[in-house]
């Protein structure tokens, strides 16, 4: 997988995203109207030094970052029943430079999302971190969504095109509120608190903020490695059902 072949292909997928800017306005304004609104209600508390709107850009900006990381499995479904991907198998471009320039093509919108968070927050008065942190956040953010970008894909490979996106949120809305990035997990039930552990949502979420109050997160970091490798096996697995 040369560069310049990865470069064209993701010049090619941002295009696509281009011609769709409703789809693209509608993938941010939701998280962002979300943030908009509960940081206005529960943001003006905090721990410590960083106000409640701030810590909320990391967990509404993980919602935002891995809603933008799925898509690329909803794609990949539209892809397959027009048969491009079949076309793809034998082109001299390799089925895995489009798979991964659909996921790099993703991050510059995923970013999007957070930066306009970002700057609600600075608009409502309550953003409080420095910008060599806030880019730490959405480093770790946009790291944090691969295990996602890699479960759209297992998805993508699999269902239908109209299917694909019902598939995706049967799997990740609840997962988003049972893993702490809808509202603190303190307020959810036991048993929720007890699944959040085991979520790639909660421990995606905690990247951001273990680095907002200075707090651990190699057990996050070890954690999303693991789901990673589990979602890369299942889109493996996937792919090998497609072309069967």
């Amino acid at each position: 997988m040369t560069a310049s072949v990865l470069a064209v292909e993701i010049r090619d997928e941002l295009y696509a995203i281009v011609r769709e800017p409703i789809a693209v306005f509608f993938s941010i304004a939701m998280p962002v109207g979300m943030f908009a609104v509960f940081a206005t209600l529960f943001g003006t508390g905090g721990d410590g030094p960083v106000s409640g709107a701030t810590l909320m850009l990391a967990t509404f900006g993980a919602f935002g970052v891995i809603s933008v990381a799925l898509t690329p499995g909803i794609g990949i479904a539209e892809d397959r029943e027009r048969g491009w991907l079949r076309i793809k198998r034998v082109s001299p471009v390799p089925v895995r430079t489009t798979l991964a320039a659909k996921v790099a093509a993703s991050l510059p919108v995923a970013f999007g999302v957070y930066a306009a968070m970002s700057l609600t927050a600075v608009a409502m008065g309550v953003f409080d971190t420095d910008l060599g942190t806030w880019l730490q956040v959405a480093g770790l953010l946009l790291l944090g969504s691969l295990p996602f970008a890699l479960l759209s894909m297992a998805v993508g490979f699999v269902a239908r095109g109209r299917a694909a996106p019902a598939v995706i949120n049967a799997v990740f809305l609840p997962m988003a509120i049972a893993g702490g990035l809808w509202m603190p997990l303190d307020v959810l039930p036991a048993f929720v608190q007890d699944v959040a552990v085991w979520l790639p949502t909660y421990h995606t979420s905690q990247l951001g903020l273990g680095l907002l109050l200075g707090e651990p997160i190699v057990d996050n970091v070890a954690a999303l490695l693991a789901a990673t490798g589990v979602t890369a096996a299942l889109a493996a697995g996937a792919y090998r059902s497609m072309r069967a």
